[in-house]
């Protein structure tokens, strides 16, 4: 769990992980990443979910 942050629009989450945005909205919109939206209507991805979706996949 990070102790930073943990909340990024999904173009910050897209340059962080280096996966393309619609990878992470189908995480997304399949429930495995938390999602929020901001308070301007931007999505925003909880990276510790993506991180962790990455380990499993990745094995890394």
């Amino acid at each position: 769990m990070s102790l930073g942050k943990t909340w990024y629009t999904l173009e910050e989450a897209e340059d962080k992980s280096g996966l393309k945005q619609e990878i992470i909205l189908k995480w997304m919109e399949d429930g495995l990443i938390r999602m929020e939206k901001g308070e301007h209507g931007d999505i925003r991805i909880n990276i510790d979910d993506l991180n962790l979706k990455v380990e499993e996949l990745t094995g890394i």
